[in-house]
């Protein structure tokens, strides 16, 4: 991609609360092989992924899923850096992820890198911000330097993590053990692949390596990083996971894609529980009568629409698909939010569809919500 200072961007700047609401986007990011060949059939890019994108409401889980990644034309040996997004150097890494995370603003997000010479499954804890030339250790600590990526500007002293404090650490909010186990549960022989959770102690930080002081624990806190500055309750575009997975270049490819989908699963059912309930527009917890406002308010908009204004179906735009998810999760005052809805909370949804269908035909709207 072309070569941007990206100084004069602020990484994790929230967007405008006009623009505000809930996507259904999960990003995995990869770096060299097999990273990103595990990952491809998730690329949009029709030359990356001739094959076609399988992200859309993947398997049918209410998510879409969506890849970025490097190419390595002749091999990592005669071309080390990759081309294209995600390029192992830290200024493109750091332009590209503004780039990407303001394109899809995603509810979850697993970074990949490739690990030693096994068949590492490896979940990384934690994330550190390393040393660059010059900088001193914080008291008490250790910390090591950046190993330079041999390119450019060799070390990450101009994009924005250099404002964070050196040895600042970030955790992985990923189901770890779960993916751990799901993955073992698939490939109990240890010698096809093995996963495992990194060992760390939070009490002696200078033992661990946080993913190692290159590329791959570099994009790792970026990862954690976008997680704490988008995790607050009432974050525009909140993210609920994020975090690195370590992989061994001695994976079988079909393998690493299967285990890359595992993994997928026990994050999409970890973080399905922490989104709001589809009709809760307003995200206080409860689907009602406040909710039903926004959602007549904006009932029949074509375009732009987001969860805040009743968008609970992804499609940008307010209509029938919206005000049934309403219905079916309806809460009369005087109730709490239940599992199954009773009787009258499902009579009272269908007046509010009714009265929205009305609406819907006075005003004159002819379109239908979009897929």
């Amino acid at each position: 991609m072309p070569r941007v200072n990206p100084v004069a961007v602020a990484v994790f700047a929230l967007p405008s609360l006009a623009f505000a609401g809930q996507t259904n986007n999960i990003l995995l990011t990869g770096y060299w092989p097999p990273t990103n060949e595990m990952v491809r059939h998730f690329s949009t890019d029709p030359v990356q992924n001739p094959g076609g994108w399988v992200g859309r409401n993947w398997e049918g889980r209410g998510f879409n899923v969506y890849s970025h990644f490097a190419e390595f034309p002749g091999g990592t040996g005669v071309n080390p850096w990759g081309n294209g997004d995600f390029e192992v150097d830290y200024q493109d890494t750091a332009a590209d992820w503004i780039r990407i995370t303001e394109m899809y603003n995603p509810v979850a997000i697993i970074t990949f890198s490739r690990g030693g010479t096994l068949r590492e499954w490896q979940m990384e804890p934690a994330y550190q911000r390393f040393r660059n030339p010059g900088e001193v250790n914080p008291p008490g600590r250790t910390i090591p330097q950046y190993v330079s990526d041999g390119r450019d500007v060799l070390y990450p002293t101009n994009v924005q993590m250099t404002n964070e404090p050196v040895g600042r650490i970030r955790d992985s909010t990923l189901p770890m053990q779960s993916i751990v186990d799901a993955v073992e549960a698939a490939y109990p022989n240890n010698a096809d692949i093995n996963p495992h959770i990194a060992a760390y102690n939070p009490a002696t930080p200078d033992t661990f390596d946080f993913g190692g002081s290159y590329l791959s624990g570099y994009i790792g806190y970026h990862g954690a990083w976008y997680y704490d500055e988008h995790s607050a309750p009432n974050t525009p575009f909140r993210t609920f996971a994020a975090g690195h997975i370590h992989v061994g270049t001695s994976i079988n490819l079909a393998i690493a894609k299967d285990a890359t989908e595992i993994s997928l699963r026990k994050l999409i059912e970890h973080i399905t529980p922490l989104l709001p309930t589809p009709g809760d527009a307003n995200i206080d917890g409860t689907v009602n009568i406040a909710d039903f406002s926004i959602l007549a308010s904006h009932y029949g908009q074509a375009s732009g629409a987001v969860w805040e204004t009743g968008d609970f179906t992804y499609d940008n735009a307010g209509g029938i698909g919206d005000s049934s998810l309403f219905a079916a999760n309806y809460t009369p005052p005087g109730r709490t939010p239940a599992a199954v809805p009773e009787p009258g909370a499902i009579g009272a949804g269908a007046t509010a569809m009714a009265f929205l269908a009305r609406r819907r035909r006075g005003a004159g709207f002819t379109g239908t919500a979009r897929t």
